[in-house]
């Protein structure tokens, strides 16, 4: 694994010039390829020697990519990423058969709603192929993506320099729902207002993101204003558990939750948040060249997206 590239430069300093252009820090990009900071300061030094030219300017709040490892960077990660293709395809041969691998990156809270259906379709077509599902923020997601780390994301559009390379296709849009336990106080009250929700706590995606910035802007428009006391999250399982055990409402894309709704563990709150909606979209490289395994997954997403737009439909028919 540490054959030579270029002379001088070997695969471990390509590995570590990805990781620390993908973590922005010099120790985060340590603790992601289990070595010391130290260690990472001098194979950076000895690339960066190799090249002739600085790879990054180190601040104290981050490490960032200089223009000449922008550039750098689209060919370091490509191959390296064809290395790790051509070593899977390798051993796949040399158990029996080569068998497609696809990693498919998903939204915590948009992955329950889409990929059980979309992979239950797609199985049929690709009985054999190998699939790993990896979940984190947007801004995560789509650094998987662009370091070829992902094969498509099931995301949402970002800023305009995180979509370079990338191309963003609609599948859905549907507003947040407000979800509470079962006995609720705020179920109880005959003229429910937005500004109720102020006497509880409440359950809000990370900072940053597209559903966070949503549900802000929602609650600015309906009055209520910045939320006191509050918890921040986007994993579902820990928001599932929160919600189901207090008085905290969840600000939650519904498509995560329509099972905890139908079996009754849940309840939505009857407070309209319409105009809320954000795209929910497949993300893929604009150089990607489709697989068979790759073509029929994303068939089988587009399938799935088209029926929660019937499904958003149907609920505003209502």
């Amino acid at each position: 694994m540490d054959a030579l590239v270029d002379g001088r430069i070997k695969l471990r300093h390509l590995q570590c010039f990805l990781a620390v252009a993908h973590q922005r820090s010099l120790q985060k990009a340590a603790a992601a390829l289990s070595i010391s900071q130290p260690a990472v300061s001098k194979t950076l030094k000895e690339l960066e020697e190799a090249l002739g030219v600085r790879l990054f300017d180190r601040g104290r709040k981050a490490t960032v990519p200089t223009p000449q490892a922008e550039i750098f960077l689209r060919h370091a990660s490509a191959g390296v990423s064809a290395l790790r293709h051509g070593l899977e395809a390798l051993a796949a041969s040399a158990a029996g058969g080569a068998q497609a691998r696809l990693v498919v990156g998903a939204l915590p809270t948009v992955a329950p709603a889409l990929l059980p259906r979309a992979l239950a379709a797609w199985r049929l077509q690709a009985p054999s192929a190998a699939l790993r599902v990896v979940t984190g923020s947007n801004v995560q997601l789509l650094a998987q993506l662009r370091a070829r780390e992902a094969d498509c994301v099931i995301g949402r559009l970002s800023d305009p320099e995180r979509m370079a390379g990338l191309t963003f296709e609609h599948l859905y849009a549907e507003p947040f729902a407000l979800a509470v336990r079962p006995g609720h106080p705020l179920l109880w009250s005959r003229d429910l207002v937005a500004g109720d929700l102020r006497a509880h706590p409440a359950i809000l995606p990370e900072r940053g993101t597209a559903i966070r910035h949503a549900a802000d802007s929602w609650l600015n428009a309906a009055g209520v204003g910045p939320m006191v006391e509050l918890v921040e999250t986007l994993s579902v399982s820990f928001g599932r558990a929160m919600a189901r055990t207090s008085d905290a409402v969840w600000f939650v894309p519904p498509g995560a939750i329509e099972d905890d709704l139908a079996a009754g563990l849940l309840v939505r709150l009857p407070l309209q948040t319409h105009g809320s909606e954000e795209s929910v979209g497949l993300l893929l490289r604009a150089d990607a060249l489709p697989g068979p395994a790759l073509s029929a997954l994303l068939s089988a997403l587009r399938d799935a997206g088209a029926g929660r737009r019937a499904l958003g439909a149907q609920r505003l028919a209502k």
